[in-house]
């Protein structure tokens, strides 16, 4: 407890952040110095990596990330999740040259399995939940380090739905007086965070439906490859209107934000109505790009019809072309930028997020969030090394 008194009320505090998203492509690990806390807070990204995870690493992730898991698998990954993140990040710190010693915190978010909102399942005597896998107290205990983790489950007790979170970043460092802001991350789904410059307007945050889900698993099954890499094959194909029709049904494009979603109600079994074999691969993922897309702006026109906004974008499907072509197409009024605009790596968004609510947690001071509309807590728990 001392050692946490002490962290908190030191000048600056150096925090690794870790996260795996919905992707499950591979470990991000951000080098965080933080100065301050709340709407004072200044941060520097001293180092940054994406760790991809090993073939078989990643198919067992899938595999327990689905309805039918097995339980004894689940229980034997959530320490190996734990142990993995531990060895990754000791690694990253020799090969950053950092003394261990002048790291504060370790933030992991851990891997999302299931996510469960309440509008998706409707059962109201459980209302909104999510289950992340990677045991803190492995990571605290073999690398030495205070952990901070399972940043999801406070935002759920205090009335939120556990996602999306990057809310909190967003409105402490992309906040503007002189214009709307739309910080839009294409992770396996997609969200935003909508920051209004009119104090009579209220911030959120909210998923949009797939960012990168669906193309990915098309191409993980369909074609033996991870992702399409510059939109290779999308690029190639036509959009199939019957089945973009087919998707633009889906129920959760018609519910209100904000809300959230995630890869359990995005896969490939969205298209058991559709014939899909007698459809071109290219096709299919034209398809898929136009319909990702189209899910986002038409979510984002709602709120930035009629002013100029700016929207930062980050995550993997910002290096998607065919995919950030569409969205200028579909957003004209628009204007779109990259996080490196204020000294923040895109790919490195996510990770940083995860660090920053780890010094709000111990440093800052909650209630500042009482305006904007978030759940006013501290999030995540925290692992002490012994």
């Amino acid at each position: 407890m001392n050692q946490l008194h002490h962290i908190a009320q030191k000048p600056a505090r150096r925090i690794i952040g870790v996260m795996s998203g919905t992707s499950i492509d591979g470990l991000d690990i951000a080098q965080c110095l933080f100065h301050h806390t709340g709407t004072s807070t200044q941060v520097e990204v001293e180092a940054f990596t994406t760790i991809p995870y090993e073939n078989d690493f990643k198919e067992a992730l899938h595999r327990i990330a689905q309805k039918q898991t097995d339980l004894e698998q689940l229980t034997l990954w959530h320490k190996r999740f734990g142990v993995y993140t531990a060895e990754q990040v000791l690694q990253q710190l020799r090969n950053w040259n950092t003394d261990k010693s002048t790291v504060d915190l370790i933030a992991s978010h851990g891997q999302t399995i299931f996510h469960a909102p309440l509008q998706t399942h409707h059962r109201e005597e459980f209302g909104d939940a999510t289950l992340q896998i990677g045991d803190a107290d492995q990571i605290a205990y073999r690398t030495g380090i205070i952990t901070l983790s399972d940043f999801r489950q406070k935002h759920i007790a205090a009335g939120g739905a556990g996602a999306p979170l990057a809310a909190y970043t967003d409105w402490l460092l992309f906040s503007s007086e002189v214009q709307d802001v739309v910080m839009l991350n294409i992770g396996g789904i997609a969200n935003y965070t909508y920051l209004p410059c009119q104090p009579y307007k209220k911030m959120f945050s909210t998923d949009t439906g797939p960012g990168n889900t669906l193309m990915d698993s098309w191409m993980r099954t369909r074609e033996g490859l991870p992702y399409d890499k510059d939109a290779a094959l999308a690029s190639k194909g036509e959009v199939i209107q019957p089945m973009l029709d087919h998707l633009l049904k889906h129920p959760f494009l018609q519910l209100q934000v904000p809300k959230t979603t995630g890869p359990e109600t995005f896969n490939l079994d969205i298209f058991e109505t559709t014939q899909l074999n007698i459809f071109n691969s290219a096709d299919v993922m034209a398809t898929l790009n136009f319909f990702t897309a189209y899910s986002i702006a038409e979510n984002i026109k709602q709120f930035a019809s009629y002013l100029p906004v700016k929207i930062y974008c980050s995550g993997g499907g910002a290096h998607n072309p065919l995919l950030m072509q569409h969205l200028r197409n579909l957003l004209p009024q628009c204007h779109f930028h990259l996080t490196e605009e204020k000294n923040i790596p895109g790919d490195a968004k996510e990770a940083l997020l995860i660090a920053l609510l780890a010094n709000e947690c111990i440093a800052g001071n909650p209630e500042i969030f009482n305006s904007t509309g978030l759940p006013a807590v501290r999030l995540g728990k925290i692992s002490l090394p012994s």
